[in-house]
């Protein structure tokens, strides 16, 4: 009843609704809900206080950074059905909260998308500063190699290196990325690739791909750039097959926060237990994490959709 009645009194707020219906769209760091919704920094910090308290939004620290999510399912879902039949989801004020929401993406997007124009003919270079490529490629294939995989979808391509690693043994293997620079010099490397291999422009939140249409997808040093990481989990799981996989290749939690000015990294890396959550939310069952020590430890989480 107290933690009810305490759920309860956390809703019994305006702002604090509007709070979690950005949350529900995507995480957030503090000034950014502040400048959604047009308020103070510490009077939103205040009501995410109130919200934390209740179970309804957690607080997760990254370097200097701290990023608000929405808590427990268990707790949120109540929640936000009450307010979708009572309160809907287009009131005046989350419709104009949407659109101010809509300007963090294109702020986050657009220099994402600038520092990959600029640094894509150093791709490869940059992936292996933190540890020997060799080594994370070695135990890419040591993973995988207990299963094979028929279509392989590689989900932020690059410059098509895990199109090269992996695309022999497909029938077909799809290399998706944003960046034009990026796909023009995987081009420019087609003639190396299996012969099944394509590339294609596409966003990672939305893949042209039908349900069911893969039996691997890839996200190799790609998670750590994404806005919404569980956003595009999800959207991966979306296209895996019954028994398909999903491999993801990225850096364990750090504290480097030079890497979010220096390489436009938006998250410092990612945690075991979150990474096995979000798998779950999307539908998948989590294997063992694989980690390679090197200057920054690179972690291979693997999960599976159930045949």
């Amino acid at each position: 009843m107290d933690h009810a009645l305490t759920i309860f009194q956390a809703l019994a707020d305006p702002t604090r609704l509007r709070i979690l219906a950005i949350l529900r769209e995507m995480e957030l760091s503090v000034g950014e809900v502040a400048q959604v919704l047009g308020q103070s920094q510490p009077r939103i910090s205040r009501h995410v206080k109130i919200l934390v308290d209740a179970g309804l939004a957690e607080r997760r620290k990254e370097g200097s950074w701290v990023f608000l999510t929405l808590g427990p399912e268990d707790d949120v879902a109540p929640a936000f059905a009450a307010m979708d039949r009572w309160a809907g989801r287009d009131s005046p004020d989350i419709r104009a909260d949407r659109i101010r929401l809509q300007a963090v993406r294109d702020v986050r997007a657009v220099a994402a998308e600038d520092w990959f124009e600029t640094h894509a003919a150093e791709w490869d270079a940059i992936r292996s500063l933190h540890v020997a490529e060799h080594d994370v490629e070695a135990a890419i294939l040591r993973v995988l190699a207990d299963r094979p995989f028929r279509r392989l979808v590689d989900i932020g391509t690059g410059t098509g290196r895990m199109l090269e690693l992996l695309g022999a043994g497909a029938e077909s293997a799809i290399g998706f990325d944003r960046s034009p620079s990026m796909l023009r010099l995987a081009r420019t490397k087609l003639a190396t690739y299996p012969d099944c291999a394509e590339l294609r422009q596409g966003d990672l939140y939305s893949l042209p791909l039908p349900e069911k249409s893969a039996d691997l997808a890839v996200m190799h040093q790609v998670l750590h750039y994404a806005q919404h990481p569980a956003a595009a989990i999800v959207e991966a799981a979306r296209i895996l097959d019954d028994g398909g996989r999903l491999l993801v290749v990225d850096f364990a939690s750090h504290g480097r926060e030079e890497l979010r000015t220096r390489d436009a990294h938006l998250r410092l890396g990612f945690g075991d237990a979150q990474m096995a959550a979000w798998f779950r939310s999307a539908g998948l069952v989590p294997s063992e994490p694989v980690a390679l020590d090197g200057e920054l430890t690179v972690k291979l989480w693997l999960a599976s959709r159930s045949a």
